[in-house]
């Protein structure tokens, strides 16, 4: 699953998260040259109490749970560069380049004030260059709206598709519902929490990493045992030291045997992301005139 807290990365790799976020909240941008620690309260006189470094998954997580809130309630929308690689039916398929428009959920006492909104359209491969799709939340009977690119995209006409229906989810890992930088830090933290019940699964973090031009650090969580609630073997996830937001993450199988390298599960990457561009409602209207829904 924030611009405001520049210091993301400084309170991953040497600090708690929880000083981190009282001092980003306050705009200050502390030096943290040493681990912080947690040091058990005693009298002055008594012996003292040893050095507890806080675990580097625990740190992680506690970051995204607060990168998730600052989500929610500072970032309102977003355009960006999506490339995609999944294995679907046991096959990794090529990466699918879109440009995608997201507008974040809202929800203010209970009531949803901004739907999930969604607009994409595909560059690449040839075959699909040119499909269109948009999703709203709540509207249009549930369905996402569609047309194909490509050669199809010449014959068929726009259509009202079931965001889990068969064709909407042919060749993808997960439904459009599921999109979106939100929604991977709210898989993240779920995939975290399961981690934490296995006592061999270790985390670690990198500096210095590139996505294109962007400066990363790299948060790589290693799960060697295979148990049934886990979902790989290993998982990176690449977060911009600028704007500390997750903007690549890739995860693998175990490997089929002894020095074999792991296969791909999935991969995204959210290239050139501008955030609060101001999106609005034509945006995600299918008749907008921009868009080749209903040009045919």
């Amino acid at each position: 699953m924030i611009i405001a807290r520049r210091n993301f990365l400084a309170a991953l790799v040497g600090g708690t998260a929880s000083s981190y976020w009282s001092a980003a909240t306050a705009q200050q941008r502390p030096s943290l040259v040493e681990p912080v620690y947690r040091i058990a309260t005693a009298p002055a006189s008594a012996t003292p109490a040893p050095l507890v470094k806080t675990p580097p998954l625990e740190i992680a997580l506690q970051m995204a749970r607060d990168g998730l809130n600052h989500s929610i309630h500072r970032i309102n929308d977003y355009t960006a560069t999506l490339v995609k690689r999944e294995r679907v039916d046991g096959t990794v398929g090529e990466h699918d380049y879109m440009f995608v428009k997201v507008r974040n959920r809202k929800v203010a006492n209970g009531i949803v004030t901004q739907p999930l909104s969604v607009y994409l359209t595909y560059l690449r491969p040839a075959s699909v260059k040119g499909r269109e799709v948009i999703y709203v939340e709540g509207q249009n009977d549930g369905n996402m709206i569609a047309h194909e690119g490509g050669f199809r995209g010449r014959f068929l006409p726009t259509m009202p598709l079931s965001p889990t229906g068969m064709m909407a989810m042919r060749g993808q890992r997960y439904p459009i519902t599921e999109i979106g930088i939100e929604n991977l830090i709210v898989k993240l933290i779920e995939r975290g929490e399961t981690a934490k019940r296995f006592n061999d699964v270790t985390c670690n973090f990198r500096k210095n990493a590139k996505v294109r031009d962007r400066v990363c650090t790299v948060l790589e969580v290693n799960q060697p045992t295979r148990h049934p609630e886990l979902e790989f073997h290993q998982a990176q996830v690449f977060i911009d030291d600028e704007l500390t937001l997750p903007i690549r993450y890739v995860a693998y199988d175990w490997p089929a045997a002894a020095g074999v390298a792991p296969d791909l599960i999935e991969e995204y990457n959210y290239i050139d992301l501008k955030l609060n561009v101001g999106l609005t409602d034509a945006d995600f209207d299918p008749r907008n005139p921009q868009y080749a829904f209903y040009s045919k």
